[in-house]
């Protein structure tokens, strides 16, 4: 399914930048909902869950880079540029997100043992400017939906297709301009404070030379290094992703109904075969679709059925390692790691163009539910003729949908 990106792509420039961005995402979802008046009730609730977004960063984007350095080791292969560019990126927004970067330009060279003073980092200048407010201490609200966002924003980040990788850290520090820019202006509406005694604020959109325009402006020089003009389209799907990610977590902090279709919206679940030497990654919503079957296959291997297109699985690594076995029609590719024999995905007979995914492979991090439909595959045709005429199905929570037995289309 095609995202509401498809609305960026009018009037393209032939080189896509921050400001056009930042443009169209404005037309596009307007006013921030940071923006709207908010009660004090409202932001002591908010500013819990906001700070620990703040502090889980800079760590997550620290580690974004790490499982594409592991696989360069393990096939002992040279990095590549696109690697290079987007870690070293990576490297100075986490850099500038615990302080060194301020710290060095105030005081230069001379400076640098200074970085140890923790109170500089930003998400600690968030928690200053909040107990000020508030007139108490808060500590970082790690809530379901916080945990979720951050899951699926790492998934982003760190996605082995360099294009997406991008795409994340472009909207991510797109929309926290306008994010941080809004609630800064919210705020001290609603506390009747000065905007200059807010710390966090100021440094990052304040004063005549606000730090987040670089950061926006340097992650989207990215896009003229990692993405050629034909993927332009591909590219603002993606950055349309990404960018209702971050917008829908602060509408879900404020309970603000979904973005229309963001229910359908596609994330990136990554999964792997049981001694991980296959790796790869798929797009599908949030909720997963499911399809349980009672075939011979599925009965015994225990196969829990995500149907997709087959340009939406991507294999990240190991497909040398991929053995394939067919039985009965032999329509179906069934294929598994010859190291550990599981079966992560396969072609599958109702679908043989696309692929069929084992749920039980994703990572369930980015999983919020899944709903499961019941497919009798010992009576395949006639089952298979039936199954768009209205399956039952049941609604699983991720940790209770990961037990009982698979599918399969032989």
């Amino acid at each position: 399914m095609r995202s509401q990106a498809s609305r960026f792509t009018h009037d393209q420039p032939p080189h896509i930048c921050c400001e056009y961005l930042t443009e169209q995402a404005r037309a596009l979802f307007g006013p921030h909902p940071f923006a709207a008046e908010m009660s004090e009730e409202q932001v002591a609730s908010l500013l819990p869950e906001y700070l620990a977004m703040s502090q889980a960063f800079p760590y997550l984007q620290a580690g974004s880079q790490r499982d594409l350095i592991f696989d360069a080791m393990h096939y002992n292969r040279d990095l590549a540029k696109d690697i290079e560019l987007t870690s070293v990126v990576a490297n100075f927004i986490c850099w500038d997100e615990t302080g060194g970067f301020g710290r060095v330009l105030q005081g230069g060279k001379a400076a640098l043992p200074d970085i140890l003073a923790t109170e500089n980092f930003h998400s600690n200048l968030l928690r200053k400017d909040a107990s000020r407010l508030l007139d108490r201490a808060i500590r970082p609200n790690y809530s379901a939906r916080t945990k979720r966002y951050l899951h699926s924003l790492y998934a982003g980040l760190s996605s082995n297709d360099p294009l997406v990788r991008c795409a994340y850290m472009v909207a991510f520090e797109l929309h926290a301009a306008e994010m941080i820019q809004s609630l800064w202006t919210s705020l001290v509406k609603t506390f009747n404070a000065r905007s200059d005694d807010l710390e966090y604020f100021r440094c990052h959109v304040g004063g005549e030379d606000p730090a987040e325009k670089y950061h926006g402006e340097m992650t989207s020089r990215l896009i003229s290094e990692l993405v050629p003009a034909n993927r332009n389209g591909r590219f603002l799907d993606e950055f349309d992703r990404a960018y209702r990610l971050s917008l829908q977590w602060c509408r879900d902090l404020l309970h603000i109904v979904p973005l229309g279709g963001d229910g359908h919206a596609e994330i990136e679940h990554h999964g792997r075969c049981h001694c991980g030497s296959v790796k790869f990654c798929v797009r599908a919503p949030r909720e997963l679709s499911a399809i349980r079957c009672n075939c011979s296959i599925c009965q015994m291997s225990g196969f829990l059925h995500l149907l997709v297109r087959g340009d939406k699985l991507g294999i990240e690594c190991g497909e040398e390692f991929l053995s394939t076995y067919r039985f009965n029609k032999n329509i179906a590719r069934h294929t598994f790691c010859r190291v550990c024999g599981v079966k992560p995905f396969y072609r599958p007979r109702s679908n043989p163009s696309g692929f069929s995914v084992n749920i039980r492979c994703l990572d369930r991090r980015t999983i919020e539910g899944i709903r499961i439909n019941e497919f009798d595959g010992e009576y395949w045709e006639e089952a298979f003729h039936s199954m768009h005429q209205g399956l039952g199905f049941c609604v699983e929570d991720q940790k209770v949908g990961m037990e009982s037995n698979g599918t399969c289309n032989e």
